[in-house]
């Protein structure tokens, strides 16, 4: 290493070389007695020292840690910047030797170092990362500052594949108002992507403020799927405990708001016996889309149906709803006649869809069904219990 001049206490410029970028501070050596500092300049009262930053130049590594180490004495203080006014926090180590920031330097990024000794020191530098060859996004459900029912998991879909799932899990930080117990799980959504939910040990409860920290800036996400160059956030609240329980067998709908029952109707679900049958389970309403046009080749059932259908409750990805079937109505209470679907008359599916709210869990049970809901079919994760919930969490 090349010896550098004694620096005043003024801001210096950066120096790059190759290796480590080296800050070299100005370090005032006070002595008494006329002593003076071994490392002194005769008569100068200063002496040089340096410090070293991991990532130099304009092409620096993303992905890793700014680590910044002195020479000799101690830090007071390191603050590490970038140019859209982000900063990345850290510690300095016990031996006041070396700073480490706690989250890693983010792909196409320029940081500006200062650092400051004990003695008032002071030096400064920068270097720029090297910008992302691909970049991952993601989508998030429910959407911010929602409220949605007991049953609504927290989702992450990714536009590229995560291979790096547990350094990815390290980064999603979920808060909610009361503590809830809660635990990621992985699975290939029904659109072939990569998606992480979170959903709690049981049923949420009501008023629960739930917030999500995704701090995936500089994260990258493994072979395939590039780097993270944003953080992600969003908030909902739980809202009222409601819960709707599907009698396959007895052909009846009831809704029930903190464990009593407000509404009992007749319906119909699919036919059993073949692929019409309905799904099984607990299911979580999705969203409420209204009047919506229903055709059966896309639900590979061929011309059977395309219908105008009103009042329809998404309950899962390969299309069974709960909505009015007006044209069912000779089997409400008697017998399973849909294609699928959950139907009922105008009037019952109008005052469901009305009242129910989207993340509200629909308890599907009865032997007149083809199978239990798929996990990712929708939200199929309350269908599997605590222990198989968990096991999917790549932390585990």
């Amino acid at each position: 290493m090349r010896p550098r001049t004694p620096l005043s206490r003024r801001p210096v410029r950066h120096a790059a070389i190759a290796g480590a970028a080296v800050l070299a501070m100005a370090l005032t050596a006070c002595s008494g007695g006329g002593g003076a500092d071994s490392d002194a300049g005769q008569g100068g009262g200063k002496k040089q020292t340096s410090i070293s930053v991991n990532l130099t130049g304009a092409k620096a590594k993303p992905g890793e840690p700014v680590k910044v180490t002195l020479a000799a004495g101690k830090l007071a203080s390191v603050k590490v910047t970038d140019s859209k006014g982000g900063s990345l926090q850290g510690e300095i180590a016990a031996d006041g030797k070396s700073w480490t920031s706690a989250r890693k330097a983010a792909p196409g990024t320029a940081y500006s170092v200062e650092a400051k000794d004990a003695d008032g020191g002071s030096a400064a530098a920068e270097f720029t990362t090297v910008a992302a060859d691909k970049v991952n996004k993601l989508t998030l459900a429910p959407g911010k500052n929602t409220t949605v029912g007991i049953a609504q998991p927290l989702s992450i879909v990714f536009d590229h594949p995560v291979k790096n799932k547990a350094e990815v899990e390290k980064n999603l930080k979920v808060t909610t108002s009361n503590n809830t117990e809660g635990s990621w799980g992985w699975m290939q959504d029904w659109s072939g992507k990569d998606r992480a939910d979170w959903r709690p040990k049981e049923y949420w409860k009501p008023d629960t403020k739930v917030t999500l920290d995704a701090g995936l800036n500089g994260v990258d996400s493994g072979a395939g799927g590039g780097w993270f160059v944003r953080d992600y956030s969003t908030q909902f609240t739980i809202g009222r405990s409601q819960v709707v329980e599907v009698d396959l067998d007895n052909h009846r709908l009831k809704l029930l708001r903190d464990g009593q029952q407000v509404k009992d109707v007749p319906m119909s679900a699919g036919t059993p016996g073949g692929e019409k049958a309905s799904w099984r389970g607990k299911a979580v309403l999705m969203s409420k889309e209204g009047t919506i046009n229903m055709r059966s080749e896309t639900v590979g059932l061929g011309d059977a149906y395309d219908k105008m259908v009103d009042s329809s409750m998404r309950l899962t990805w390969s299309g069974m709803y709960a909505h009015a079937a007006p044209w069912n109505s000779a089997y409400f209470g008697s017998a399973n006649k849909s294609s699928g679907c959950i139907g009922m008359s105008d009037a019952d599916a109008k005052w469901v869809y009305e009242t129910v709210q989207v993340g509200d869990p629909f308890e599907i049970e009865g032997g007149d069904a083809k199978g239990t809901q798929a996990l990712n079919n929708g939200y199929g994760e309350w269908n599997l219990s605590w222990t198989q919930w968990q096991a999917k969490s790549a932390l585990r």
